[in-house]
């Protein structure tokens, strides 16, 4: 049996599981893209390679074998993109909870049946169908579950848009311990600069204190401006939108002092390490082109 334990987003990994390039597809098509970045690659004849692709993720995994973190992969499934293996389920405390992701992804799910089902059946959950939500959206930190969300009336309209108040109010239902917030984030189908795909494409805790933020990723000031006060001005990094459009919030944190940056982002990385933290930089800039990145491949099921 696999005993999950997930209280936040820094404490010392033991387990995960990471996404797979193998057998991506080809190039979708247009309408079948799921964010406006994706559309600009495949506009401009730049999508990625999937040679490429697993060339990064074997990178990602190399750092995960240095530091003794035991990795689960998703059985492969022919021609389908199971690199986000975040959007498709995600662990707070003891219980994973099964995403009710956009509809044709439901092969992805299946591909990580094996792990499910090593699982207390008492610890699988899956929320009622109209709870939409993805793990990219959901953050647990300690006595918090920060919650990325969007409720104007042209939800249904945005492909961008994948969690809704019915799962925030659902999630605070499961943990009554522990304090929901959600955050209004900005959605478009057709500017990526204007997108925040995922809570964890605008924001991030690092550490034990700290925090990386793109202010315009909020559509609420004050929702934002609730973070800086939560986490303290002198202790958060923010970002451009230029830098959020590269995904520089999209980091992943093996352990309070160790994080998993994308080599270009010198900015940031530079900053990490005056702060004290040891990052390990690997190439990514190829999957980014799928509006995701490290967090986004990534779905930890045991920290410290």
């Amino acid at each position: 049996m696999l005993q999950l334990n997930i209280k936040n987003e820094t404490s010392r990994l033991r387990t995960v599981l990471l996404g797979t390039a193998n057998s991506n597809g080809p190039i979708p098509k247009l309408e079948d893209c799921y964010d406006p970045k994706s559309v600009e690659h495949v506009i401009a004849g730049t999508y990625p390679k999937e040679s490429d692709m697993i060339l990064e993720m074997e990178a990602l995994a190399k750092v995960f074998e240095k530091y003794s973190i035991k990795v689960y992969r998703p059985d492969v499934i022919k021609n389908c993109n199971q690199i986000f293996s975040r959007d498709i389920a995600f662990v707070i405390d003891d219980k994973i909870i099964r995403a009710n992701i956009l509809p044709h992804r439901e092969a992805e799910i299946n591909a990580i049946k094996y792990i499910w089902n090593q699982i207390d059946r008492k610890n699988r959950i899956i929320l009622p169908s109209e709870c939409h939500v993805e793990g990219g959206d959901v953050m647990p930190w300690n006595d918090y579950i920060f919650i990325g969300t969007y409720s104007g009336k042209d939800y249904p309209s945005l492909i961008t848009a994948r969690t809704n108040m019915d799962a925030v109010f659902a999630i605070q239902k499961l943990f009554p311990n522990k304090i929901v917030k959600s955050f209004e984030l900005r959605k478009s189908n057709t500017n990526a600069k204007e997108n925040a795909l995922h809570l964890d494409c605008c924001f991030q805790p690092i550490g034990n204190n700290k925090a990386i933020i793109h202010k315009n990723g909020f559509l609420i000031e004050n929702e934002y401006k609730w973070l800086v006060n939560f986490f303290g001005k002198e202790n958060i990094f923010e970002i451009t939108k230029d830098e959020m459009y590269e995904m520089n919030n999209n980091v992943f944190s093996i352990s309070e002092d160790v994080i998993i940056s994308e080599k270009t982002f010198t900015r940031l990385n530079t900053w990490l390490r005056e702060q004290g933290f040891t990052v390990e930089e690997v190439p990514y800039a190829e999957i980014s082109k799928q509006g995701g990145l490290l967090r986004c491949t990534t779905m930890p099921l045991i920290r410290d």
